[in-house]
């Protein structure tokens, strides 16, 4: 068994694969175990692998068939991680030298700690600069539902070690490609006891063209993603695996809701980068939505907010919604 495992999901990211690796191998805390799941990279990417596997027989390659995506490929690298922790890297990210090691220090500081956030920098591509991450709350220290709550609107970011036996129970959501890994950061929190930050240096790159940034159909993929997330929360507070459920309920129901609204105002304000048949597809993916919406669990204060109403009917919801936007735009210009 090793100290922590580090999960390092991987599709055609030759140009930035080799300081990844270089930023885990060259760690002060040499006790890990890397798990390489190459997603069937078109690159050169599964060669680069197999070349640091030679050299480092604490590198384990896995070579998926098919590209199924990140939580999958991180699933199967899980199979078979055998560390105490376990965490994830991206791989054209990279983790300052001392960085597991700090972060391992904090999480097994005390019998009650569950989960350690590491200390994120943004690492901007095109300008080639870097930006601190800035969590929003000067506590340090979180109870489970504290670091939940807060990780709704990434007041908390997402990128952490988690003890192994809580990341077995609950492994990366693969209800859709993208935002699903949201969900499984969030559940971590939720089943720890206590969730700590730490100043072990994680840099994640930014590119401007990402998936989760340019403007397509992808990015109404979060919706179902928050949608499976609810389920998720339903079905184990029937099984009571968690406290304050319907206050957890009720939070998670209006961060959905929020976010409905604000993926029409993506639509609304970007209506000419899709097609009409797109437009379409969008239309339904939203309305498909309304009717999942238990309005009870959204504070009243928000639903009597002109444009916050859960109406079901996509009709009259769209009507509201191009009266709310209009109204802000007009404002916005004067």
């Amino acid at each position: 068994m090793s100290k922590v495992s580090v999960l390092i999901a991987v599709y055609n990211t030759e140009k930035y694969l080799t300081e990844c690796l270089n930023s885990v191998c060259a760690q002060t805390l040499q006790d890990i175990q890397i798990i390489c799941i190459d997603d069937c990279s078109t690159d050169s990417s599964l060669e680069i692998l197999q070349q640091y596997a030679e050299k480092d027989k604490r590198i384990c390659v896995i070579r998926l068939s098919q590209n199924c995506g990140q939580a999958v490929a991180r699933n199967e690298g899980l199979k078979i991680a055998n560390g105490e922790y376990i965490m994830m890297l991206d791989s054209d990210d990279w983790l300052a030298p001392d960085a597991i090691e700090k972060v391992y220090k904090s999480i097994t500081s005390s019998e009650d700690i569950d989960c350690a956030l590491f200390n994120l920098v943004y690492y901007h591509q095109n300008q080639q600069q870097t930006e601190q991450y800035h969590n929003r709350t000067e506590q340090t220290i979180f109870s489970g539902e504290e670091a939940f709550t807060l990780s709704l609107d990434w007041s908390l970011h997402g990128l952490y070690m988690v003890r192994s036996s809580i990341h077995h129970a609950h492994p990366y959501d693969t209800s859709c490609r993208l935002y699903s890994d949201d969900n499984t950061t969030r559940l971590h929190y939720l089943h720890s006891r206590r969730v700590v930050l730490t100043d072990g240096t994680y840099y994640y790159r930014r590119h401007t063209e990402s998936t989760t940034t340019r403007i397509s159909l992808r990015r109404f993929d979060c919706m179902d993603a928050h949608l499976s997330m609810k389920r998720t929360l339903l079905e184990e507070a029937g099984k009571g695996s968690y406290a304050n459920q319907e206050q957890i309920l009720n939070k998670y129901e209006t961060h959905r809701w929020l976010n409905i609204v604000d993926s029409y105002w993506l639509y609304y304000s970007n209506k000419d980068a899709f097609s009409s048949k797109e437009r379409q597809e969008i239309g339904h993916r939203i309305a498909s939505m309304l009717p999942t919406i238990e309005k009870h669990r959204i504070p009243l204060a928000i639903r009597l907010k002109f444009g916050y109403y859960p109406f079901r009917s996509y009709k009259v919801f769209a009507f509201v919604e191009n009266c709310y936007f209009g109204l802000r735009k007009l404002l916005f210009r004067r």
